[in-house]
């Protein structure tokens, strides 16, 4: 069985995920999810949804602070990074985003330490890796174009998304339309794969902008 564990290469990470100033829109990739080309009305971005509860962390290791605090410090350091896309609701996009366990995770994995608060977390992510690659770890989960609801995500079975990192794919794996379960294969081949949380989907439907929640932080390398 496949252990969630990450090489300490911490500088190869932080070099490799650097993001280019300026992010053209992904190409679809092929086979992708068909979602319907008449796009929903509403325009509440994702970032609105994820600020709603006070922008603050708490001791609900299964809410979204963590994704939350990231988003707001890579926009605080770099206020036209693409990561900005998630403030501006009229732009269609479907973002993956996990909770805190699933960050808390990482952190271990990065650091080799289990931290006991969120806010510990954020801080030994951020000076584990740096701005730059949070910036990266963000645009991989999220998907440009059409949003995809869950419906849409389990008829696709085999699907690839192309995400707002340059050249990153995420594979669609559906292990079950009725136990809704759906597995995203990111690019670490050694690790287990992030699976959506059936109790989290489709986040702000209804508007252009949604997000499933997942239980494991998606990787862009295979480390």
């Amino acid at each position: 069985m496949q252990k969630r564990h990450l090489v300490p290469v911490v500088a190869a990470l932080a070099s490799a995920l650097a993001v280019p100033a300026a992010v053209a829109a992904p190409t679809a990739a092929a086979p992708a999810p068909t979602a319907s080309s008449a796009l929903p009305s509403g325009t509440r971005s994702l970032a609105a949804v994820l600020t709603a509860d006070g922008d603050r962390f708490d001791r609900n290791w299964y809410d979204y602070d963590i994704v939350t605090e990231a988003v707001l410090a890579v926009l605080k350091a770099k206020p036209n990074s693409p990561v900005s896309v998630l403030t501006r609701g009229d732009r269609p996009v479907t973002a993956f985003i996990p909770n805190d366990r699933a960050f808390q995770v990482l952190a271990a994995d990065l650091t080799h330490r289990w931290y006991g608060k969120e806010s510990q977390v954020f801080s030994a992510l951020v000076g584990a890796v740096g701005v730059d690659a949070i910036e990266s770890v963000l645009l991989y989960h999220v998907v440009p174009g059409a949003p995809i609801s869950s419906q849409t995500a389990l008829r696709s079975d085999g699907a690839r998304l192309t995400t707002a990192l340059p050249g990153a794919t995420i594979k669609v794996d559906v292990l079950s339309r009725w136990l809704k379960l759906v597995r995203l294969v990111d690019q670490d081949r050694d690790d287990l794969d992030p699976l959506l949380n059936p109790r989290a989907l489709d986040i702000n439907r209804g508007n252009r902008q949604v997000a499933h929640g997942i239980v494991l932080v998606l990787r862009p390398l295979d480390l």
